[in-house]
């Protein structure tokens, strides 16, 4: 299994995409940070129409300032796990990788705990980036960098919430046997449908109470105790323990599918 799951990180680190996404990752951390760290800590901060202004403790402000960046960072994972496989099919590698590791099963194993590591690693770089420019603008508006110890627990949750996202790409992406309709369909629901979804489901009684806070972006913002936006047609969020064992139900159901596939599946 050691010799597998090295295979699998050699096989992403030496393509010259890890760090590319690499520094959009501390970008985007840092950038993000300061626009809401900005945001967050001024008196003129709005809601978005018919909502209320964002409202948060000490705590929740420091939290969405340094996961700020989070929403880019899972979708770049999202990315990162569709094509862990899908371009072991798009390429015809997936045999020569099926030939030196028959056990199937170990290979995905592999691929699990390679694509877990590899959103981790990318949400410490992400930090580094929101939690240096955080912190300072934060420091800067008279807000303490880490006023509970919730925080590091927050930051602790965001690395998790990458990998989880890694894996959720590696299910879709052996689910949809074209990599680029793979890429596509992932990124589209998680970025354009499921958020679109969210807010038509709001404006139902039942939707609002009994699915917007289980799908996978809101169980993400649950993971993270940010600041609550107020208003009517606003869904409760989900404790942050519940949002990581839905988000991670997420995962487990995909990436279990996926697996069961590739394992039963002819290879050619």
């Amino acid at each position: 299994m050691t010799a597998a799951v090295r295979a699998e990180f050699r096989k992403f680190f030496t393509t010259r995409m890890w760090w590319g996404m690499a520094i959009a990752m501390f970008v985007a951390g840092a950038g993000l940070a300061v626009a809401f760290g900005f945001l967050l800590t001024s008196d003129s901060a709005g809601g978005p129409p018919g909502q209320e202004a964002p409202t948060g403790s000490a705590e929740q402000i420091a939290n969405s300032v340094y996961t700020s960046g989070l929403a880019i960072g899972y979708l770049l994972t999202l990315t990162i796990g569709v094509m862990q496989i899908g371009s072991e099919y798009r390429h015809k590698t997936i045999t020569s990788t099926f030939l030196s590791i028959p056990r199937r099963g170990r290979v995905m194993g592999a691929k699990v705990i390679a694509l877990l590591g590899i959103g981790a690693l990318y949400g410490l770089i992400s930090l580094v980036g929101s939690v240096i420019a955080g912190s300072i603008v934060l420091n800067s508006r008279g807000f303490e960098a880490f006023p509970t110890s919730g925080v590091f627990r927050t930051l602790a949750l965001s690395l998790l919430v990458l990998g989880l996202w890694a894996l959720i790409g590696l299910g879709a992406g052996i689910l949809i046997p074209n990599q680029v309709a793979a890429l596509l369909i992932s990124v589209g629901v998680a970025w354009i449908v499921e958020p679109i979804a969210g807010i038509l489901l709001s404006l139902w009684d039942f939707g609002r109470e009994n699915i917007v806070p289980y799908l996978p972006s809101a169980a993400t913002s649950a993971m993270v105790n940010g600041v609550q936006q107020g208003g009517d047609n606003t869904a409760q969020p989900l404790a942050w323990w519940g949002g990581a064992l839905v988000l991670a139900a997420y995962a487990a159901v995909l990436a279990g599918l996926g697996s069961w596939r590739t394992i039963r599946s002819d290879i050619s």
